[in-house]
């Protein structure tokens, strides 16, 4: 899409100006930016350290966060620790912790046994990337602002392989002018083709204000605005030597957007399936509840999962039978992990719609649960749900399937497209067996938990049983194996007489 309206440009300025005029414009913008990219490329070099052989640097500045990428990045630091321990390591992390406390974090919060070996490089700013900070040009203020947290971090070590595991694609350029090599794990783009249409159709969304979405004036100047966003992003992007996504639909976005000559490498991200499975398929069922696990951000739609349940109380009075009398008693337990204030503040705005809803006493939050607590939590839970929009992969779906929870996922990106599909059957001939439900309105929700909570205890184990099967190929081992074989051409070790190359193999 950014080449396709790069090259539209160009034509409308030879028609408007003429070819020649057009090609010496042209050739004085190409000098003027040779020179430009020398100067910023000797004014880098001469404000940076010098660059650290062997070393390698995650950039991840809400590393001590609970969430999905958070587990990406920890199960790669592992991966290095042990596949490749004469290399050292850094992470670019803010919050004042020391790498035992991560340490301890990553073992409780994601099973990940993790050496302190690594260095901690503080990040003070990093609050100046919260989106709450700038309630316009959301997106435009923190990709500024990652490039300026990412500055911090070179400023105290330049690594010989910087490689992002959030997404923030903007500081590329500078680390490249530096003299490092980059790799890049997406989990999102930071603009997608789907947010342009969402601006386009108007549509009203956590990152579509309602005021913006009602009035045609500030949609088509939004749009204007998300385009040129898409255009730099589109560059920067480019500047990244390994390019590693996390489904296929970040995969078909990033293609779309980023001018690499190749497509990224899918890698799916590490799940600990591996301990989920060993919990048994049967539940009991005389304490049926359900379970939500994602991190209290606005993306994640929690409001949903509670009118939903609503919804299907309502319905269920009218069943006057057993599955009616089950959803009645059923409870939903809403498991994240809280990062700031702001998380603080949402999960009240939960609690006071829970009252509203009239469903207060069916409705308990566990935050900020370990790891062992989870499992417990997933051990017993018939369904669980997961209600964000174009959720880029579904880390907590993965775990539903993989604990023989049946999930009730958002018909949308990850869980549609690479999680939640149909399973072979267990022996030659048998017809594909579903794995879970998805869902895109609060009426379909509602009648999944219904369904869901309603089946019997064979059927349930059965989808179970697909949904486990289906799981355990997203596993920690797999994303190790894959990630390390991704980035074999940018990291340290025997390779300094050979320039990295900006694709993949």
């Amino acid at each position: 899409m950014p080449v396709a309206i790069l090259l539209t440009s160009l034509v409308v300025a030879a028609f408007v100006l003429g070819v020649e005029t057009l090609a010496a414009v042209g050739l004085v913008l190409v000098a003027l930016f040779a020179v430009l990219v020398l100067v910023a490329r000797w004014w880098v070099r001469r404000s940076l350290p010098p660059l650290a052989r062997g070393w390698v640097a995650f950039f991840h500045p809400f590393a001590d966060g609970g969430g999905g990428g958070e587990r990406v990045l920890w199960a790669a630091v592992q991966a290095l620790q042990q596949m490749r321990p004469d290399i050292k390591v850094a992470i670019y992390c803010g919050g004042g912790v020391t790498a035992e406390q991560l340490c301890a974090h990553v073992a409780e919060r994601f099973n990940l046994q993790v050496a302190p070996s690594f260095r901690v490089v503080p990040l003070p700013s990093r609050d100046c990337l919260l989106p709450g900070r700038y309630p316009r040009f959301t997106m435009a203020a923190q990709a500024a602002a990652s490039v300026r947290v990412a500055w911090q971090g070179l400023r105290q070590l330049l690594p010989e392989t910087f490689v992002d595991t959030t997404g923030w694609a903007f500081p590329y350029p500078l680390v490249r002018l530096a003299g490092a090599r980059v790799a890049a794990y997406v989990h999102y783009p930071t603009i997608s083709t789907d947010m342009l249409q969402r601006v386009w159709d108007r549509d009203s969304l956590y990152n579509n204000n309602a005021d913006v979405a009602a009035s045609p004036a500030r949609s088509l100047a939004k749009l204007a605005y998300y385009h040129c966003l898409a255009l730099v992003y589109g560059a920067v992007g480019a500047f990244a030597q390994v390019v590693m996504v996390n489904s296929s639909w970040t995969r078909r976005h990033i293609a779309e957007l980023w001018w690499q000559w190749r497509k990224p490498q899918r890698v799916y991200p590490p799940c600990d399936t591996q301990a989920l499975q060993a919990l048994p398929l049967d539940r009991r069922l005389k304490r049926i509840y359900l379970v939500s696990v994602a991190q209290f951000r606005p993306e994640k739609d929690h409001a949903m999962q509670l009118r939903a349940l609503a919804a299907a109380r309502a319905k269920a009075q009218a069943m006057h039978d057993g599955v009616g009398d089950a959803v009645l008693g059923a409870h939903l337990k809403l498991v994240g992990s809280c990062r700031n204030a702001e998380d603080e503040r949402r999960i009240a705005e939960l609690k006071a719609l829970a009252g509203e809803l009239g469903i207060a006493d069916q409705v308990e939050f566990c935050v900020n649960a370990s790891f062992d607590q989870l499992r417990a939590l997933l051990g017993d839970a018939v369904a669980g749900l997961h209600t964000m929009v174009d959720e880029h992969f579904g880390i907590s779906v993965v775990e539903y399937m993989a604990a023989g929870v049946v999930p009730i996922a958002h018909d949308s990106a990850g869980p549609r497209e690479d999680i939640v599909l149909p399973e072979p059957g267990p022996r030659p001939g048998d017809p594909p067996q579903p794995t879970g439900l998805r869902c895109s309105s609060l009426a379909q929700y509602a009648d999944a938990i219904v369904e869901v909570v309603g089946m019997g205890q064979l059927e349930r184990m059965r989808v179970a049983a697909a949904a486990r099967r289906r799981a355990a190929q997203f596993s920690d081992q797999r994303f190790q194996r894959e990630f390390l074989a991704c980035c074999e051409d940018v990291l340290p070790a025997g390779r300094a007489s050979e320039p990295p190359r900006n694709v993949l193999k």
